[in-house]
């Protein structure tokens, strides 16, 4: 099978095929370029996913990522960045080893072929100039047989009339004679240049073109092979990532199998978890008899409004479940005694840790410092030993006052663990009416949810927020008339009532009990005629009087 031999009549139509085949080549490139283009923009699309669901650092959301499910999430993000590293590579490797050298090729391929069909019109033009050439030859030959002819017949009127002189007939016999010799010679010339002509005929179509056909063919079955070799590198290219990609999947199923449902309830235990104990059972207060509640001997001092019933407080009652929301923000006291006991311990115990990371770093400069002094000291000229004092002793001062800040909040941390009931496992278990209806009192009291670490982060929480009206405790304390005293309370820890409708009590401190607690967790106390408000029901061991507990 041969392009020469075969196809030696069809030399236009080898050179339309021949460009037909490397448009296809550039077409290929064309479609594999476009594909780089894909690949690319595929990876940029999944880069910029990625960071667009990162979280942002030191915002609140940059908390949630201590779940196993968000650390899952995270994981997979970060697996979705390798993807499309792999799609990068993919485009990069189809570049250089699919676009580049398959356009160097064409370069190439189109000087080849232009080289090819150059030879074949020359081979073509010589045989259409020997052609002519023999024809001119036989045309010459034809012309010189008529001219004899005509001569011979001309020389033969002239012999055979008697009237014409023996010196016109030699005449006449002389050119016949002429003729015929210029016949023989045309012929000689036409037989001798048809003799070339056909070798170079047979030159032409048996060996020439043969020759140049089959280097034709040659070239265009290597262009073949080239696309089909490149075919097979664009889906080896392929392949090669796909070990990695799968590396990727199976690290996001990894990431997945390791979500623990149980640890994440556990952080949210430790995240909201007050210390608090759950309120007890609410007596029975019968209103169908008048209320007669009188100061025991052991009161402190007289009651006042006997006789009087406890006024009831409606839809207004609410208001004193949610003590801790304030109307202003703003920063709370520097041993975070407006928190919950379990809440306060795990800020303190993160400022510990905070302060204790900043003594270290500290340290670690000043050690830098004195062994730089030293190295002045052997080697004066590389410093002076006394240009480092100053800051040596600033930083000895910085430390000492971080670790007066340490012992002082070591001391607070030891205050409240000393405090704190013992963890059973009851204890962990908080009642679903108290979470109910102190989780936002909770929230308000530290403005905000929990960070990662155990604390509290500044900004406050607006979905859990409860809108009351300034208006609840200022009527509660200003438009009613002051409650009867019902027992006596002690104080069995200090409490800070920094916010509106409670009040700060002392250790050891004794108070009047002038409303008992409702379920919500808060007593309402009086200390004077001028001072009272709601405390923690855990923080006062209350003494009810007899007649108020008949009652």
């Amino acid at each position: 099978m041969s392009w020469g031999t075969e196809l030696w009549d069809q030399f236009d139509n080898l050179e339309k095929h021949t460009q037909w085949g490397i448009d296809v080549l550039e077409k290929y490139i064309k479609f594999v370029k476009e594909r780089t283009e894909i690949e690319l923009s595929y990876a940029k699309q999944l880069r910029n996913l990625s960071k667009k669901y990162q979280p942002k650092k030191n915002s609140k959301e940059e908390e949630e990522y201590r779940y196993t499910s968000t650390r899952a999430f995270l994981a997979t993000l970060n697996e979705m960045n390798d993807y499309a590293g792999q799609h990068e590579v993919i485009s990069e490797n189809m570049t250089s080893l699919i676009t580049g050298e398959l356009t160097r090729y064409v370069q190439e391929l189109k000087q080849e072929r232009k080289s090819h069909f150059h030879d074949g019109r020359k081979a073509q033009q010589h045989i259409e100039t020997c052609w002519k050439q023999l024809e001119a030859s036989k045309r010459r030959f034809e012309r010189d047989c008529k001219e004899a002819d005509r001569a011979q017949q001309y020389f033969e009127k002239m012999d055979a009339d008697i009237n014409v002189t023996k010196a016109d007939v030699e005449k006449a016999r002389q050119q016949a004679q002429l003729r015929h010799q210029m016949a023989e010679d045309s012929k000689a010339e036409y037989s001798s240049t048809l003799q070339k002509f056909n070798s170079e005929q047979h030159d032409h179509y048996y060996t020439h073109i043969p020759n140049i056909f089959q280097k034709i063919q040659e070239m265009e079955e290597r262009r073949i092979v080239r696309i089909g070799e490149s075919m097979k590198t664009f889906a080896e290219v392929d392949r090669q990532v796909i070990p990695i990609i799968g590396k990727c999947l199976d690290e996001i199923t990894k990431a997945a199998e390791s979500i623990d449902h149980k640890n994440d309830s556990q952080l949210v235990i430790e995240a909201f978890k007050s210390g608090f104990e759950p309120p007890g059972d609410i007596d029975f207060e019968d209103f169908t008899q008048p209320m007669k509640r009188t100061v025991s001997e052991s009161s402190l001092s007289n009651s006042r409004g006997d006789g009087k019933s406890e006024p009831k407080f409606g839809g207004k009652s609410k208001g004193k479940l949610w003590p801790f929301i304030k109307k202003n923000k703003g920063a709370g006291p520097e041993d975070f005694s407006n928190l919950p006991p379990e809440q306060r311990r795990k800020k303190l115990q993160q400022k510990v840790d905070e302060l204790n990371k900043d003594i270290q770093k500290e340290m670690d400069q000043r050690d830098a410092l004195t062994k730089m002094k030293d190295v002045y000291i052997k080697n004066p000229q590389m410093g002076d030993p006394a240009s480092v004092d100053h800051r040596l002793a600033e930083l000895g001062q910085n430390i000492e006052k971080l670790r007066i800040e340490v012992q002082k909040f070591e001391g607070w941390l030891a205050e409240v663990e000393g405090r704190l009931p013992m963890r059973t496992e009851q204890a962990r278990r908080q009642s679903g009416l108290y979470e109910a209806q102190n989780s936002s009192a909770v929230n308000s009291c530290a403005q905000d949810r929990e960070s990662p670490d155990g604390s509290y982060t500044e900004e406050q929480s607006q979905e859990t927020e409860m809108k009351v009206p300034a208006t609840d405790f200022d009527d509660e304390f200003d438009d009613e008339e002051p409650l009867p005293t019902i027992g006596t309370c002690k104080a069995l820890y200090t409490f800070e009532g920094q916010n509106e409708g409670t009040i700060s009590v002392a250790e050891g401190e004794m108070l009047y009990v002038i409303e008992e607690d409702k379920g919500d967790g808060w007593t309402r106390i009086r200390r004077n005629e001028d001072e009272e408000g709601y405390v923690p029901t855990s923080y006062v061991e209350v003494y009810l009087d007899k007649n108020a507990k008949d009652s």
